[in-house]
């Protein structure tokens, strides 16, 4: 049985010279159907229309019904028909850059091995959820393609990132603009060479670490076992299905965003009780304008109308010896969502939501001022060091701890099976 190493090239399926602007879309799981449903609209041509089938199917249809991934399956095959996307000629490396106002991060798009993924060399940080898994197996099975890139971060290596600037340094295959004005622009690595390059220099490191994407690459896993399955003695272990999409950047040109919290209540106590037990565990002091945190450890609170700003008077864990209890978002959890307003698990409770930092301390004002929420807390972003520290200890973060901006964009590439 063959082993694939850590990254290969993959036989991509792509926009067609011209139609990128006309197929990019945001990934799937950032809009619900409405909102896919709008963006699409006067968009016959939108990659929405495979990743989030069920709207071109009544409103109201089930996401998860077999209708939408059978018309997931047709709206793919239309576009692969009409020559809207392309299958290239051979395997191949994509260099794919993501600009965001002043913000530019350059990375490569690759077959990621599903045998580095199962053995922890592709290493993971979160839980995932089975009914989120079997959505995207679903749709994997059905349309015959992963259309869904897994986000990877890995420590610089010099003979790769040589041949990614090389590479970006000449003409694109297309650069397209996509939704938030976020410029997505693409190059195909086809020189023998430079793969080769590439495949040995990305073997050659240790580990690598899932940002985003945790349930896509469990659904790679679990697909190839169904696919492998289906093949019989057939399987080599080389088929296009051993391995998972991806887009690789190094961490040092990666952003992260805060992830804050907004609760529904305060747990029984009046706004004064609740100041009065913050207290306990914080300098709790009032500001004029937004408390956006400057540093770890220091927290905004938006409460009636005013801003607070949270410092922890009391010790908290350190990352060498508790990489989970000491982020940001756990000394939240432990000294306010938990000890005060009696919100134990993230995971279960619907007494507290998240918005991702992208949409500003406003939008914590937003929902406390309507009534709908509480109080709002804002956050310093977790780091790609803490979540490095978290993977490489087996452990797992906090529900949304990290949001990572600018998104890829799914339509981009797209891994076929076989």
């Amino acid at each position: 049985m063959k082993k694939l190493p850590l990254f290969s090239p993959i036989g991509g399926i792509r926009p067609a010279h011209g139609r990128a602007r006309d197929v990019i879309a945001p990934p799937y799981d950032v809009l619900d159907s409405a909102e896919a449903r709008a963006l699409a609209g006067g968009r016959p041509l939108s990659f929405l229309h495979v990743s989030k089938a069920e709207i071109d199917l009544p409103p109201g249809t089930d996401v998860h019904a077999p209708a939408v991934y059978a018309k997931a399956a047709e709206n793919f095959r239309k576009l692969l028909d009409d020559g809207v996307l392309v299958r290239e000629a051979k395997p191949c490396f994509y260099v794919y850059r993501l600009q965001m106002d002043e913000h530019v991060q350059t990375g490569l798009v690759v077959g990621a091995s599903v045998d580095a993924y199962d053995a922890g060399r592709i290493r993971r940080h979160e839980f995932t959820r089975p009914v989120k898994e079997d959505d995207r197996v679903n749709q994997i099975m059905a349309v015959g393609a992963q259309t869904g890139p897994v986000l990877i971060a890995y420590r610089q290596i010099p003979a790769a990132d040589a041949v990614i600037r090389r590479v970006a340094a000449g003409r694109a295959e297309f650069s397209a603009e996509g939704q938030g004005g976020v410029i997505h622009t693409l190059w195909v690595v086809d020189d023998d060479a430079d793969i080769e390059t590439l495949v040995a220099a990305f073997d050659a490191a240790e580990t690598v670490y899932i940002a985003d994407g945790h349930h896509r690459s469990a659904a790679a896993s679990r697909a190839r076992k169904l696919m492998a399955a289906e093949r019989g003695a057939a399987h080599t272990g080389a088929e296009p299905y051993n391995t998972c999409l991806a887009v690789a950047y190094p961490v040092d040109e990666m952003r992260i965003w805060d992830y804050n919290r907004v609760v529904k209540d305060l747990n029984g106590l009046t706004p004064a009780a609740f100041l009065a037990r913050l207290g306990e565990s914080f300098r709790v002091q009032a500001v004029s304008g937004r408390a956006k945190p400057a540093a770890p450890r220091e927290f905004g609170l938006y409460l009636g109308g005013q801003w607070y700003r949270l410092e922890p008077t009391v010790p908290t864990p350190t990352r060498d010896t508790d990489p989970v209890g000491a982020l940001d978002v756990s000394v939240l959890s432990d000294l306010v969502l938990d000890r005060i307003l009696g919100i134990a698990d993230l995971r279960k409770s619907d007494r507290v939501d998240f918005v991702g930092g992208i949409r500003g301390l406003g939008e914590l004002e937003t929902r406390v001022d309507s009534g709908v929420m509480a109080a709002g807390f804002a956050l310093f972003p977790t780091s790609l060091d803490d979540l490095i520290a978290v993977a490489d200890t087996n452990q797992v973060m906090p529900p949304k701890s990290t949001w990572f901006e600018p998104k890829l964009a799914d339509g981009v590439v797209s891994n076929p099976l076989l």
